[in-house]
């Protein structure tokens, strides 16, 4: 299935194994990448920054803590059959020991 960006925009819930909390994305047009996305990240009361586009049914986010490195990658598939509205795949973290923990993104209603 080709998902397009204009697909990725809008918001998103992040079910992960273990966090009891919801993590929610919001995604919105790279301001210089045309077919990107950029936009944050709530998790634990803290707000981490995304980047990131949709090639050909996969997904490459990357999320930042500071703006400028790469702490985590978001690296899944758009699952066929969910209109582009759900996405499966490994958050993997930057840290020593590296972890990756599997996620389900289900694209959220607008408010």
């Amino acid at each position: 299935m080709d998902t397009s960006q204009a697909q990725l925009l809008g918001r998103w819930r992040a079910e992960l194994p273990g966090r009891s909390a919801p993590v929610l994305l919001q995604l919105t047009p790279h301001p210089e990448l045309r077919e990107s996305v950029h936009g944050t990240l709530q998790r634990d009361g803290t707000t981490v920054l995304l980047s990131g586009d949709v090639d050909q049914g996969q997904l490459t986010l990357e999320e930042s803590t500071d703006g400028k490195h790469i702490s985590a990658n978001w690296l899944g598939t758009v699952q066929e059959g969910s209109c582009g509205k759900e996405i499966r795949g490994t958050w993997n973290s930057d840290t020593t020991p590296p972890i990756s923990i599997p996620f389900v993104l289900r694209k959220q209603a607008p408010e």
